[in-house]
């Protein structure tokens, strides 16, 4: 099997320019992508057993892996929720099947999404992970429209080895994710509010 474009892009390009960037000496200070998070939580649904295998066949055609099954761990009786009962699904990412999903997320994924300005750089978590929701499934060019059953919301989590968000930024911008540039849009929310 070969090694993965956005794996190479990693090694060969990433990694001096962030050497240079962030002023590190030794390769093996420069932070990484772990691994890639994709979730999704079927808590409202009415028919929540359905829904999840729903999810999970949606993940598993969008990641190429199959999810496993996520459980409630306390019972809420205002959501008419028992514990243990099915909840969401969820996928990890990693090696090659990481770095391929990030580069048709890249590539194929967010080029397609109508009216994409790009993704918000403020959703850190204050160690350098990234995560990114998403309403429904149809982005994703795996997904054939004539065949969903439902809308399926999920969330996609870019865990990193990062120490800070700026680190991580950094090293998801030079991987070539998409995102959107603040100074422009406070630029145009001003423009517009003039």
């Amino acid at each position: 099997m070969s090694t993965p474009v956005l794996q190479t892009k990693y090694k060969e390009k990433v990694v001096p320019a962030l050497k240079e960037k962030l002023g590190y000496t030794n390769p093996h200070q420069v932070p990484c992508l772990q691994k890639i998070v994709v979730t999704s939580c079927m808590g409202k649904a009415a028919d929540r057993k359905v829904a999840v295998d729903d999810a999970v066949a949606e993940i598993g055609k969008i990641t190429g892996q199959k999810p496993s099954i996520t459980y409630s761990r306390k019972s809420v009786a205002n959501f008419k929720l028992r514990e243990g009962e099915p909840l969401g699904a969820r996928v990890t990412l990693r090696g090659a099947r990481m770095w391929e999903f990030l580069h048709r997320f890249i590539n194929v994924t967010a080029p397609n999404i109508r009216d994409f300005r790009g993704i918000s750089p403020k959703n850190f978590d204050g160690r350098g992970n990234y995560a990114v929701g998403f309403a429904d499934q149809t982005i994703f060019p795996e997904i054939e429209l004539d065949q969903i059953k439902r809308t399926i919301g999920f969330d996609i989590i870019f865990v990193t080895s990062a120490k800070t968000d700026d680190e991580g930024r950094t090293l998801l911008a030079e991987l070539g994710l998409p995102f959107r540039d603040i100074k422009k849009a406070d630029e145009t929310t001003e423009g517009a509010a003039a």
